[in-house]
């Protein structure tokens, strides 16, 4: 049998789906967990145009914070942190236990370590000349 492999740039979620398919039938096979969701925590402004916010993924009993964006000039007002909190809230009542993320060096690791969560692994020069940080936090005691 003969296969085809190519480089697609910028591929469709169809082409998404179908690469995962098979990927997430093994999961479902070998964890037994079928529930995931992806959910957005979108920042609007007083003209309703999107200005930030927050989306992730709850699966395996998890928060999965994928992004959260806080205009430069809206921090330290207490908006990531409602954020953070509005999706924690979610999690805990789709029975997620812990929470986990990851922040450049340049970003927001003491921001999270403010909110309870704690480096579990570093990975260096991720850019180049700073450090990726992956973040997680217990939830249970906050349910």
């Amino acid at each position: 049998m003969d296969y085809q492999f190519t480089i697609t740039e910028n591929p469709s979620q169809e082409l998404q789906q179908a690469i995962a398919a098979p990927l997430i039938a093994f999961n479902i096979d070998n964890s037994g967990e079928t529930y995931q969701r992806l959910f957005a925590i979108p920042l609007r402004d007083n003209n309703n145009k999107v200005i930030g916010g927050l989306y992730g993924r709850i699966a395996y009993q998890w928060l999965s914070v994928k992004l959260l964006v806080v205009p430069e000039h809206l921090r330290g007002r207490g908006i990531g942190r409602r954020l953070m909190q509005m999706a924690e809230e979610e999690a805990l009542k789709c029975g997620c236990h812990s929470s986990l993320l990851d922040t450049f060096g340049f970003q927001a690791r003491p921001f999270y370590q403010k909110l309870g969560y704690e480096v579990f692994a570093e990975l260096p020069d991720f850019p180049t000349g700073s450090t990726r940080y992956y973040m997680k936090k217990s939830l249970e005691s906050e349910g």
